[in-house]
């Protein structure tokens, strides 16, 4: 067996000395004794495990690369044949590089790239008898589009037929692909394909002009340093080559890629082919996560793979290549919380990361050698849970990872967003919000307390448990009823009136605080309660309603003389910028107090500006964060995103919302109905390409602008093919969303005035009538910036006495 170590541990007299801070040294032999005990019962030849955590490395080689011809023991340095990891480290990477780029759309059809997989399909004599073809019509198939082959949810079968006829080549595998038919609606069913990543690879040969191999190692491998991985390795690596199956006459298949349908695409295929060491996986890991600063992946496009893309009402959640949450992630084990991200190949091969912990796994094995016969799920399974377990992670009865897997449609978690860390710092430790703080408190301030509690779906802790169950199941604290805000208990409602109901789990009555005007709860309500408890996720804008729900819970409460406690979460779009105008005029409930768009606080803080401010009578406690600075965005915390409300759907729309929200009451869509709302805006009436070059010309930093034509499913225009731009953004450090949508509300209006109603609706939710009036005379951002500063300097003056974060 050989070992290496992070320069941190000695080697001391055959003994390892592990420092502090370092791995579980139990957990550490545990993982080497369910290893080697999967090679006593025969299930692997041999592995490689190597584990990265915040600069520690532990990497063990063990057992045998080879057993027939010969014996050969296994070294840390073995080039694995990689499998279906190469979904993954070569082909969805290559795609997501060219479409950061500009070089495609995600969204686009795929009949737009790939011309030939427009006419319906021929299905092969291996699947006549397994599926039904009815789904497999021309209009069916110009529907499918290039991030539904990244999720895996096209409608295309699993694989082309290597037995029903001979074939050779890869122009041959290619067209195969390109005439295999559809077997479900595409957008309509989760089914793992690898005809999806040929027809991706196919793609990025005909954007790029180069095959997905060379675009890989030279887009990829070779700037991160990825020296042992590539397609078809060179004869003079054989002696490190962990051979796979014994075909008889064949002999062992080494240094040829196992796969049969890659094989015969002469090694080189969008599924599987490559080969690749334990050392560059995780290299290729690392490089997603927080604060990586990877010379390959802007922050931004780590975070666009990492988060869930694809539909919400599938079970599957899988990011652009990643697998994030379905069947085939069990690699993460019992331990990590739902939020990080891998893959598996049929080999022996899998990678989890966990961006959280900052921690990477990785073990690869050759299982299939010398035959079939070999398994490792369950010792990937007992390799990911001791994994979290040496970094200091605990396993807790009841966790989300099984709760998520058991009903995964009825939560939308996702992946948050990778941003970078360098400008906000490490923090000491995780960052945790109000209920991971009071939780670890022993829920003490709440004890002997009979509550209501105001909360929604994003009320979780940090390992994605709900906070409903952490409290009703807390000891000394007694949970009477539930309080939802607008779009109800779970999240999922997109409605103007939300009625009463029953939580399914803890059966506890919940009553709306979105069905009436007063939209607070009732003093009936509130009988027999000693405290409400608020802790909803807020996205940082003013016109967002769950701080609305909060301020008009706590008036209830300081006239009802009920006590009101606030779990403190992150502001997602960070807690410095304070920007866009004062709310002038009445107050709604979409301006509920005198602030700005963006007014750079967390609800905790809100809370208790709320309570001075309008001098409220009341007992408030803030449960505070933990480890969370200003400059901090989402995908810095490490916490997992949920949507905070149907089409909030990832922190890029978060952060674009306070520009582009102000215009959604105009006649334009948003992006509501689309799978990507707020990143697209459009009406029939626009010129795309019009619009996308006046919006360029304005150099907005941090932003690119496609011209795009679109059809909502829902909202502004349902049904309406829509001109417009999908925003794209290229740097969230320097993009300014009021700056956005003050260019766009110019451009709109100067273009399109007879169609847009700004002087009718851009009032409802900007609130400020000297804005409208520049806006409609066509001013420079400037100029608009200068009737916004006065109130804005009254405002950072007012909100500083009530900041609690550095």
């Amino acid at each position: 067996m050989s070992l290496r170590l992070s320069a941190a541990c000695l080697i001391l007299a055959g003994a390892i000395a592990w420092p502090a801070g370092a791995f579980d040294p139990a957990k550490l032999k545990a993982i080497d004794r369910a290893i080697g005990d999967a090679i006593d019962r025969g299930e692997i030849p041999g592995a490689v495990f190597r584990l990265e955590h915040r600069g520690e490395v532990y990497e063990k080689a063990y057992g045998h690369r080879s057993l027939l011809p010969e014996k050969e023991p296994m070294t840390a340095d073995t080039i694995f044949d990689a499998a279906s990891l190469t979904k993954v480290l070569a082909t969805a990477p290559s795609v997501s590089l060219l479409a950061d780029r500009g070089r495609l759309d995600l969204d686009a059809p795929v009949v737009s790239l790939l011309p030939e997989f427009a006419p319906k399909g021929e299905l092969r004599p291996l699947f006549r008898d397994k599926f039904d073809t009815r789904a497999d019509t021309v209009a069916h198939r110009a529907l499918v589009t290039v991030r539904q082959l990244l999720t895996h949810c096209s409608g295309l079968p699993p694989s082309i037929s290597t037995q029903d006829e001979p074939w050779w080549g890869h122009r041959n595998g290619v067209r195969r692909c390109l005439t295999a038919p559809l077997i479900a609606r595409p957008g309509t069913a989760f089914r793992y394909s690898d005809i999806n990543y040929i027809l991706l690879g196919e793609i990025v040969r005909r954007v790029s002009g180069r095959p997905v191999d060379a675009f890989a190692a030279e887009e990829i491998f070779a700037p991160l340093g990825m020296s042992d991985t590539g397609y078809r390795p060179a004869t003079h690596l054989g002696a490190r080559l962990a051979p796979t199956e014994a075909l008889g006459a064949y002999g062992v298949i080494r240094g040829e890629v196992h796969d049969p349908t890659a094989r015969r695409m002469e090694g080189v295929a969008g599924h599987a082919g490559l080969f690749t060491t334990a050392a560059d996986v995780a290299r290729y890991a690392a490089a997603f996560l927080p604060g990586a600063g990877s010379p390959v992946f802007r922050p931004e496009l780590a975070a666009e793979m990492t988060r869930v893309q694809s539909p919400e009402t599938l079970p599957a959640r899988r990011g652009l290549g990643w697998d994030i949450d379905s069947a085939f992630s069990y690699q993460r084990g019992e331990v990590f919380p739902v939020g990080g991200f891998g893959h598996t190949g049929w080999t022996g091969t899998s990678i989890w990361v966990d961006p959280g912990s900052a921690t990477v796994v990785v073990l690869l094995a050759n299982r299939n050698h010398p035959s079939e016969s070999g398994k490792i799920k369950e010792l990937r399974i007992r390799v990911g849970t001791l994994a979290a377990e040496a970094v200091g992670l605990k396993p807790r009865a009841g966790s989300q990872a099984a709760a998520f897997r058991s009903d995964p449609v009825s939560s939308p978690i996702q992946q948050g967003t990778i941003g970078n860390r360098t400008a906000a710092g490490d923090p000491a430790g995780p960052v945790k919000n109000g209920i991971d703080v009071l939780a670890d408190a022993d829920f003490a301030p709440l004890r002997g307390l009979t509550i209501g509690l105001i909360t929604n779906h994003t009320g979780i802790d940090r390992e994605g448990r709900s906070t409903i169950d952490r409290l009703h199941g807390a000891p000394g604290v007694k949970v009477r009823a539930l309080f939802a805000p607008e779009h109800g208990i779970r999240g999922t409602l997109d409605q103007a009136k939300i009625d009463d109901g029953t939580d399914e789990r803890t059966g506890l009555p919940v009553y709306s605080l979105y069905k009436n005007e007063t939209r607070a709860p009732s003093p009936a309500q509130l009988e027999g309660l000693d405290a409400l408890v608020f802790d909803i996720q807020d996205i940082g804008c003013r016109f967002y309603t769950y701080l609305s729900t909060m301020g008009n819970a706590m008036e209830v409460a300081a006239r009802e003389g009920k006590r009101f406690f606030v779990l403190d979460r992150v502001n997602p779009i960070d807690g410095i910028a304070v920007d866009g105008p004062v709310r002038e005029g009445e107050a709604s409930f979409t301006a509920w107090h005198p602030i700005p768009v963006r007014h750079g606080m967390t609800a905790g803080e809100m809370a208790r500006l709320f309570a001075a401010e309008r001098r409220m009578k009341l007992d408030l406690t803030v449960i505070p964060l933990e480890g969370w600075s200003r400059a901090m965005r989402f995908g810095d915390t490490g916490l997992p995103w949920v949507n905070p409300s149907p089409n909030m759907r990832n922190a890029t729309a978060a952060l674009l919302y306070p520009g582009i929200g102000l215009l959604e009451f105009c006649a334009l869509s948003v992006g509501r109905g689309t799978e990507r709302p707020f990143e697209l805006i459009g009406a029939p009436y626009i010129d795309e390409k019009a619009l996308a070059a006046d919006l360029e010309a304005a150099e907005l930093k941090g932003l690119r602008f496609e011209p795009v034509r679109f059809t909502p499913g829902a909202s502004v225009f349902a049904g309406e093919s829509c001109g417009g731009v999908r925003i794209v953004v290229t740097d969230a450090a320097a993009c300014n969303p009021l700056d956005l949508g003050m260019v766009l509300a110019v451009a709109l209006q100067k273009r399109y005035a007879g169609h847009l109603k700004l002087r009718e609706k851009y009032p409802t939710l900007l609130k400020h009538p000297a804005t409208l009036e520049a806006v409609a005379a066509g001013k420079s951002v400037a100029e608009i910036r200068r009737l916004w500063e006065p109130a804005l300097q009254d405002f950072r003056q007012r909100r500083a006495a009530f900041l609690a974060y550095e």
